[in-house]
């Protein structure tokens, strides 16, 4: 059964990536250097990424969100924006096999913790 999140809770989402063979340094690479300063633009907190040690493909990062209630808005302004339809979903989605996100409540504080210019 799916919880939703409080409205006025932070959220984070732990994202994992699978690359596609051979491409996850250059998906990091264009994740930290593209999408990931446009979340901050955006309002979004993100941390990471944190390569996988048991294989060569997967890495995790965090994305967090203020509030609950604010979670759908900010991924609207990511994913319906120009710069991810002009150009970073072409970019990124090639270089991605999969991906998995599991959804939290910030209910240690950790987004009041967290640096908000954190790579």
């Amino acid at each position: 059964m799916q919880q939703e999140p409080e409205a006025k809770q932070a959220v984070i989402e732990v994202r994992t990536y699978r690359a596609r063979d051979g491409q996850r340094e250059r998906l990091i690479t264009l994740m930290r250097e593209l999408a990931f300063p446009l979340h901050r633009k955006l309002g979004m907190r993100v941390l990471g990424p944190f390569p996988s040690l048991d294989d060569p493909v997967t890495f995790v990062w965090l994305r967090a969100f203020p509030t609950g209630a604010s979670r759908d808005a900010l991924k609207r302004a990511f994913y319906e924006g120009p710069e991810w339809t002009g150009q970073l979903e072409d970019q990124l989605m090639p270089l991605l096999e999969d991906y998995a996100s599991v959804l939290v409540e910030d209910h240690e504080g950790l987004l009041q913790r967290w640096p908000s210019d954190a790579r």
